[in-house]
């Protein structure tokens, strides 16, 4: 019922958005999964507005998958032709480079600006200090917390950091 009443509509709502029929049919079917699979359609009160949100938070998630991709692709092209992975592992690179950015984004934004610069910048924990002006134990703690961050994930989800 809930799909009959709202399918166009919702599909026409993503189109307008994407400017892309079979990227808007995928996301539209994709909500009708999602709400079917978490919510009693018993439950819903304005079927719209939530199919709404729904919507919009996989659009989102496609719209960063996409740009992660598209990022990784740039820095492939970048490489010799023999490196290049199969498209298997390609897309397992990109299923894990999108964990650990939704694991990263989890942290508060000061310990993950420091684990990163520490990880990615190859900067010592004094040259971030100077960096982000905080004291030397100050960084060695957010090093700490976002290294247990990491590794409680790992152990929660067979994901690595």
């Amino acid at each position: 019922m809930l799909y009959r009443e709202h399918h166009s509509w919702i599909y026409t709502w993503l189109y307008r958005r994407l400017g892309n029929s079979a990227d808007a049919a995928d996301l539209a079917q994709d909500t009708f999964i999602r709400v079917i699979t978490r919510k009693s359609l018993l439950e819903i009160e304005q079927p719209r507005a939530y199919l709404t949100t729904v919507a919009k938070s996989l659009m989102l998630n496609w719209f960063n998958r996409r740009n992660i991709e598209q990022a990784y692709l740039e820095v492939l092209a970048n490489q010799p032709e023999f490196e290049h992975p199969s498209p298997e592992q390609r897309y397992l690179i990109v299923e894990t480079l999108i964990e650990v950015i939704q694991l990263l984004d989890t942290l508060p934004d000061q310990i993950r600006d420091v684990f990163l610069h520490a990880q990615l910048e190859n900067m010592n924990y004094q040259q971030i200090a100077d960096q982000f002006n905080l004291s030397l134990s100050t960084v060695k703690r957010h090093i700490k917390k976002a290294y247990i961050h990491c590794l409680t994930a790992m152990l929660d989800t067979d994901f690595s950091c």
